[in-house]
C-alpha cells in the first residue's frame, strides 16, 4: 500500500512495481490507510511523511494502537532528507528511511527483499 497526498507519486510507484507482480494499493492518506487495514490489507505500508490532515507519524501511531503493525512491513517515504527522530519510539516499527526522489531500482530491491526468505531487519538510514 502506498500511502501519500501526491497523485504523481502514487501513480509513479504503482508503475514501477505492478510489473514486478506487486499488488498495489493507493491511498492519499492517514485514514483511508486505517480503513484499508480496518479492511484486512496485510503486506508493505509505504507511508509518506509530510500529509495533510494525518501526518505519516500519527498514522503509524494509528496502526500501532490499532495492532495493525504486527501483519505489516512499514517503510517511510520522505522528501525530507533525515528522518524526524522526535519520533524516535517509532524507529523500532519502521523497516526503512527512503527519501525522494527515490532510485527507483533501489526501490524494487528494498521491496522485493521484504519478501525474501533470509529477510532481516534493515537499518534505518
Amino acid at each position: 500500500m502506498i500511502v501519500d497526498d501526491d497523485p504523481d507519486i502514487l501513480i509513479t510507484i504503482r508503475e514501477l512495481l505492478e510489473p514486478e507482480g506487486f499488488e498495489v494499493f493507493t491511498v492519499q492518506n492517514g485514514k483511508e490507510c486505517i480503513d484499508e487495514l480496518e479492511n484486512g490489507f496485510k503486506g508493505v505500508i509505504l507511508m509518506d511523511v509530510m500529509m495533510p490532515h494525518m501526518d505519516g507519524w500519527t498514522t503509524i501511531r494509528q496502526i500501532i494502537m490499532k495492532g495493525f503493525h504486527k501483519d505489516n512491513i512499514i517503510s517511510m517515504i520522505s522528501a525530507k532528507d533525515e528522518c524526524d527522530w522526535r519520533f524516535d519510539d517509532l524507529k523500532q516499527y519502521i523497516r526503512n528511511y527512503i527519501t525522494k526522489p527515490f532510485d527507483t531500482k533501489q526501490l524494487i530491491n528494498i521491496i522485493r527483499g521484504y519478501f525474501s526468505p533470509a529477510n532481516t531487519k534493515v537499518p534505518i538510514h
